[in-house]
């Protein structure tokens, strides 16, 4: 096997002995992996079980959730990987977020007149960056696994190759995006029947993709970024109206970056940095409830503060984030307590603040959507993965080049297409996350660890804008009350983001009383007519050695504990 790991690019690392490094050095009683894929969760187990760390899991799982659920990631696509490795306390995040190819323009989903041509940014090769996910991977195989990457991949190769059973999610998911999908044979004749989507229980057989996994398991980067899929990826591309190159590609690297690191009320928050927004809006948002006691209020009360940290973070996030290899974020003042102490100080107790009366930018509406999809792994020997992957919206760009079996990303929305124009999950961006060459959208996805005296938690979830939100109410729970994973995962949602100035929620999360407070403060509501999110936790009691690992009742995951 050769060229398995050329030009890794370490930005910077973490060691550190966290607090919740297992009491005296305690390993845990089981190993627990949570998925969004029953099957993806069963694969990880059964690398597991061949002797790998959670490490291989991490790639097993990774690879199968590509094939199993194609929706909400894949090898087309990209991810972050936040690591723990149990020996020394070393934290990392692996980031293999997708990049813009280098004939990227800043304005290139612009008419004329400068206005946003519509679904450009979304629909077909052209909405495409250039694919991390296959060199997380390697990565996470080579540098941190002890097994071989073609062993952590067979399950997924054997998977694509016999095929799965199309489940109710998937056959409702290939129903709403049969247009878009029908418009290229590839993806067409993988996934349909004469154009419509297959039945529940019919075999979705994947025989390009099952190629396409062998080659980088038998090659490494070479197998995925080289050689025959590299030149079928970008002929495929190229004859539909995009522009990648065989040197976009080969030039394509994984970057090691520090975790974010917070602390709020005698936890440890370890989270995604940068070009992820998810780590530092959970630290600032906690950071800003830090100086109340939300314990001892009303619901109400916690609620509406909840919702104006959310909204100041959020903001921040339309302001600063971008790309830190392309743009400076001031990390340092975002994380500041003092900072933090600033926008408190806004906050008035008894009504909203009006987002137009914070410092922003204007913002137009646009639809939105919620794809991605989230793993956390645990093994007996204490190593953890909260692994977040995404090609953004259901089915990402609905484009597969002719040969390989890659379904690609449509990440390139999540760029600001023009400053102050939402993204097609209505985020709002300035000129910190516009379009470069070479450059790496910004992204909610927010993999977090929880870590105290008492226990940890790892959770992450999918859900575009709403990722941030949904840790962070998860994270609220878990340190305020003790939450269990599956008390996590099954907390009803509430979610604010800055612009649209609105409050989304489930029906659940917030009663008729709570409702008319929160109104006749100022706050607009929208019920979200839906359940939305798909979290996926396992929580270490130390005390109790007590492990669970849980999948979001909304959807169809598994949590296992062996």
């Amino acid at each position: 096997m050769k060229n398995l790991l050329p030009g890794i690019f370490v930005v910077s690392v973490s060691i550190s002995m966290a607090a919740a490094s297992a009491v005296a050095g305690e390993r845990p009683q089981k190993a627990a992996i949570a998925s969004a894929s029953p099957l993806a969760t069963e694969a990880g187990m059964e690398i597991l079980e061949a002797g790998g760390n959670a490490f291989d899991a991490a790639v097993a799982v990774s690879a199968t959730l590509g094939v199993t659920e194609p929706y909400g990631s894949g090898i087309g696509g990209g991810g972050f990987w936040l690591l723990h490795r149990a020996h020394d306390g070393f934290k990392v995040m692996v980031d293999g977020r997708e990049v813009a190819p280098a004939a990227a323009t800043r304005d290139m989903y612009l008419d004329e007149d400068g206005e946003p041509v519509p679904r450009l940014s979304v629909d077909g090769p052209l909405a495409a960056g250039i694919p991390g996910a296959p060199a997380g991977w390697v990565h996470l195989a080579t540098k941190y696994g002890r097994l071989p990457l073609s062993v952590s991949l067979a399950p997924a190769i054997r998977l694509a190759r016999d095929g799965f059973p199309a489940t109710h999610h998937m056959v409702r998911n290939l129903a709403y995006k049969k247009e878009l999908m029908n418009r290229w044979p590839a993806a067409a004749e993988v996934f349909y029947r004469d154009g419509e989507p297959p039945r529940e229980g019919e075999l979705i057989v994947q025989p390009d993709l099952a190629r396409t996994l062998t080659l980088l398991a038998e090659q490494g980067i070479d197998g995925f970024y080289r050689g025959d899929v590299a030149r079928k990826l970008v002929e495929g591309t190229r004859a539909a109206g995009g522009i990648w190159t065989l040197d976009d590609l080969a030039s394509y690297r994984v970057k090691e970056r520090e975790p974010v690191v917070g602390h709020y009320r005698g936890t440890r928050i370890v989270s995604a940095p940068p070009p992820s927004s998810g780590g530092v809006l959970i630290v600032n948002a906690l950071n800003i409830l830090a100086g109340f006691e939300l314990p001892a209020m009303k619901e109400t009360t916690q609620k509406h503060l909840v919702i104006e940290a959310m909204r100041r973070a959020y903001r921040d996030r339309a302001e600063f984030l971008g790309d830190p290899d392309f743009v400076d974020v001031p990390m340092d003042r975002l994380l500041h307590p003092f900072y933090a102490a600033g926008q408190r100080a806004g906050i008035r107790m008894d009504k909203a603040t009006p987002s137009d009366t914070l410092p922003g930018v204007v913002r137009q509406v646009m639809a939105g959507g919620t794809q991605t999809t989230h793993f956390s792994v645990l093994d007996r020997e204490g190593n953890r993965v909260g692994g977040t992957m995404s090609i953004n919206f259901w089915f990402g760009s609905g484009f597969m080049p002719p040969g390989t079996g890659v379904l690609l990303n449509n990440e390139m929305d999540d760029f600001s297409v023009k400053p102050g124009v939402p993204n097609g999950y209505e985020l709002v961006g300035g000129d910190a996350n516009e379009i470069a060459p070479g450059k790496r959208m910004l992204s909610s996805m927010t993999p977090t660890f929880l870590e105290s005296e008492d226990g940890l938690a790892i959770l992450g979830t999918p859900g575009g804008s709403r990722i941030i939100s949904m840790v962070l109410l998860g994270s609220l729970a878990r340190i305020h009350d003790g939450a269990s994973a599956t008390e996590m995962v099954a907390l009803p949602r509430y979610h604010h983001q800055y612009l649209p100035d609105a409050v989304f929620f489930e029906e659940q999360a917030l009663d008729g009383e709570v409702r008319g407070a929160l109104e006749s403060m100022g706050h607009v509501l929208r019920a979200s007519g839906r359940n939305y999110g798909n979290l996926q936790a396992i929580t270490w009691d130390y005390e109790t050695g007590r492990i669970d690992a849980a999948a979001d009742p909304r959807a169809e995951g598994l949590g296992l504990e062996r």
